[in-house]
């Protein structure tokens, strides 16, 4: 059992951890990170993670209930404990000093192998010192972080825990989640252990920051409820298939208001492969940073509508594709937009109308990976190849 301390501790830590999404639009250079106040033209780097290799069992019966739900998947959530240094020099710090100078918290996992893997939050383990997981039947063990990935949110764990007491869950296909669907959240919020709770899809394709400022692509919006200490629990669809991490909330008072976010279940997958296999996770860049150029101004802009490049990092895919930077800018309403350089607007045959849109796009690639660019530059139209290359780490 825990102390009285330690609950207000962990309570404490999670406010630090989950509260913060849907901030202020924020700028990913190749590199430092700068914030950005404008509405409408937001500037990003463009970067992906690679194709899943994790199995994922597809569910057959049809939906469950929510108590089948729950009764099949707690074996597989496991409570996380983590004792950390008091330094503060984390970025997103667990709060409170305990005696020599540590700090515990908590947060929430599941078992994804039988091997002893679990997935977690990375922000949840971040400069832990020791890890130690409970399991449903309350057995304890002591964990090793194998990976973690700052730009996605995610770690992977690793107990030597008896097969008895491992109970993998199954993952979904997180592009099919709709709005309107049902999901059911199971975590240790307040150190209450398993407590399920459920909602419905509120809203997909949303954008969340990580703990390194990098955008966390197709996030899923949910209102069911999501509390302090459930940071890196499993989001269930109603076949009982892990959809998504519920990592953030968006809060003014730090509590549950119907508005949380959960990593897609395709990029853990993807992630929880490679740090399992290597410990670090890889992520593939273009080499540019974009402004959008909305249809309805494009042509009072004096450009075509897509995705506009304002730098081009020598040394890139982009660069050695030929690709152009902007050499001008107009104002419209306040926002400056670029002039005079490449506008992207289809990649692979898929058209782009947003950055957000040409990250989600690249997303499915790995470095190395050539894409097909089709771009204007000028009024004229052409298509260009560019090797995508491998993002800095920590960046």
């Amino acid at each position: 059992m825990f102390s009285s301390s330690r609950r207000r501790a962990a309570a404490l830590v999670a406010v630090v951890v989950l509260v913060g999404a849907g901030a202020a639009a924020v700028a990913y250079g190749l590199g430092a990170h700068q914030s950005s106040k404008t509405t409408q033209a937001v500037t990003t780097t463009v970067a992906s993670t690679p194709t899943p290799t994790v199995t994922s069992t597809a569910n057959t019966s049809g939906p469950k209930s929510i108590a089948e739900i729950a009764k099949d998947a707690s074996p597989g959530v496991v409570e996380v404990d983590v004792t950390t240094s008091g330094s503060g020099s984390s970025q997103v710090p667990f709060g409170g000093g305990g005696s020599g100078g540590t700090a515990e918290a908590e947060g929430t996992g599941f078992v994804i192998d039988t091997a002893g893997h679990i997935v977690t939050n990375e922000h949840v383990v971040q400069g832990a010192s020791s890890v130690t997981v409970t399991f449903d039947d309350q057995s304890t063990y002591k964990a090793t972080v194998v990976g973690k990935d700052d730009s996605t949110d995610l770690a992977v764990l690793k107990v030597n825990a008896p097969a008895s007491v491992l109970h993998p869950l199954s993952f979904g296909d997180s592009s099919t989640v709709g709005v309107g669907d049902g999901v059911v959240a199971i975590g240790d919020p307040y150190q209450l252990d398993d407590t399920v709770t459920s909602g419905i899809v509120s809203a997909v394709g949303r954008e969340i920051t990580s703990p390194n400022n990098m955008p966390i692509e197709n996030a899923i919006q949910t209102d069911a409820a999501i509390n302090h200490g459930n940071s890196g629990g499993p989001l269930f669809n109603l076949d009982g298939q892990v959809v998504g991490i519920t990592a953030q909330i968006q809060s003014q008072g730090g509590g549950n208001e119907g508005i949380g976010f959960a990593i897609p279940s395709n990029t853990v997958q993807q992630v929880a492969t490679q740090l399992i296999q290597t410990g670090t996770a890889k992520h593939a860049l273009l080499g540019v940073k974009v402004v959008t150029i909305p249809a309805s101004l494009a042509s009072t802009i004096g450009d075509s509508a897509g995705v506009a490049l304002t730098q081009v990092e020598s040394g890139t895919g982009a660069s050695a594709a030929g690709l152009k930077a902007s050499t001008g800018t107009v104002t419209i309403a306040g926002v400056q937009y670029p002039t005079g350089g490449d506008v992207i607007t289809s990649v692979d045959g898929t058209d782009v109308a947003t950055a957000q849109q040409l990250r989600a796009i690249i997303d499915t690639h790995q470095p190395g990976d050539v894409v097909k660019l089709d771009v204007v530059r000028d009024g004229q139209s052409r298509t260009v190849s560019a090797t995508l290359g491998t993002r800095p780490a920590n960046s």
